[in-house]
């Protein structure tokens, strides 16, 4: 007897955003049987190029949104900043997952950070700043911090390093006076980030913990299992559960972590669909994170999230293509590598084009490889 609650393969499944994160969970979804329609109003968007179906059109478009909702059973998005009132749309004909509610607190940094706490879990220091006033009343231990905008920022952008007041009040008036948080400048040890998946029954599963390093704000390579004690690892994914739980969260969700001295954990902030960190579970895991968003949204029970390989991703930017398109036979001629292109046009500095994701039996295996791949691509210099 077939669940009606389950969207069968052969079915349509929606997603909002036509980027490399909703190319992935396109592909993921089709070796499952599933069609897919995307709607983006790009012309030749990543996961656009890909899908069975290409609805171009703006995220809050009528007639976009009504083709999108007539088609598809289920839609997700691969993007936070996605509209609430899409989703609102969306949700009164078909399935809708994440819902609007969640997606709103982790778009907003403000209600975010106050939410993780809510949850019992700590964060980094920080004060709302809404006004130049703001800035004036804020705890004078929050200096020297950093300022970031509370809403659509991204791969560094929107944040500004302050050292005084007046530095603060500097970058405020910079953005715009829009809506600020003020967070004190910890001393990181390293970045970590928790991929967990949940279903509407409360099914959980989390990936293994990765271990991250950014360059100029933007993601540069992804270390998985993360070099930390297994009692961090632990708490790291006990609280990333908590968040899913408390959010009542359906799909897949990000929480990225700072780890302080003495093994301490803040949770940095969180990101409501798959994440670049989770890239590396495509290929060394039993299920990927865009096949476990696909399960998700379809009804299924979740895969397993087990690794069976070490592994280290490294973010391909636009930067690599500054002599032409690179010889890939420099990343190919390592067996244990794999390569994923995001079928982007224009490679720009900073602009994220693929990932290579280095394989091994041991994490420093994985890194002697992505050492050699780096270098041969010139990454970093």
């Amino acid at each position: 007897m077939t669940d009606r609650s389950i969207i069968q393969p052969g079915g349509w499944l929606g997603l909002l955003g036509g980027g490399q994160l909703g190319r992935m969970f396109t592909m993921a979804a089709q070796s499952m049987g599933y069609r897919v329609a995307v709607l983006d109003p790009g012309e030749h968007s990543p996961a656009g190029s890909v899908a069975d179906r290409h609805i171009r059109a703006d995220y809050l478009d009528p007639d976009g949104l009504a083709e999108l909702a007539g088609l598809c059973h289920g839609v997700t998005t691969e993007f936070e900043n996605v509209p609430a009132r899409a989703l609102e749309y969306l949700a009164a004909h078909c399935r809708v997952s994440p819902a609007a509610e969640a997606v709103a607190i982790a778009q907003d940094r403000i209600r975010e950070k106050e939410f993780v706490r809510a949850c019992g879990i700590d964060t980094a220091p920080f004060a709302p700043v809404r006004t130049a006033a703001d800035l004036d009343l804020a705890p004078a231990d929050l200096l020297p911090g950093i300022l970031k905008v509370a809403r659509l920022g991204y791969d560094g952008k929107g944040q500004a390093r302050v050292a005084s007041r007046e530095e603060a009040r500097a970058a405020f008036e910079r953005f715009g006076r829009v809506p600020c948080v003020l967070e004190r400048m910890l001393p990181l040890e390293r970045e970590v980030s928790v991929v967990v998946a949940r279903r509407e029954t409360g099914e959980a599963a989390a990936f293994p913990v990765a271990e991250n390093e950014h360059a100029h704000g933007i993601l540069d390579t992804s270390i998985a299992p993360a070099r930390v004690p297994a009692a961090v690892a632990a708490r790291a994914r006990e609280a990333a559960h908590a968040i899913a739980e408390g959010l009542r969260y359906v799909g897949v969700l990000c929480v990225e972590f700072f780890v302080l001295a003495g093994d301490q954990l803040r949770v940095n902030e969180i990101a409501p669909r798959p994440h670049n960190s989770g890239h590396y579970t495509i290929d060394a895991c039993v299920t990927s994170q865009f096949e476990q968003q696909a399960r998700v949204l379809a009804g299924f029970p979740l895969g397993s999230t087990d690794q069976h390989r070490a592994a280290v991703m490294v973010n391909l930017l636009g930067d690599v293509w500054r002599d032409g398109e690179p010889d890939w036979t420099r990343v190919l001629a390592h067996p244990a590598a794999k390569l994923h292109l995001y079928g982007k046009r224009d490679a720009r500095p900073g602009r994220k084009m693929g990932h290579v994701t280095c394989l091994g039996a041991t994490v420093d295996e994985a890194l002697a490889t992505a050492r050699a791949i780096r270098s041969s691509l010139g990454i970093g210099r």
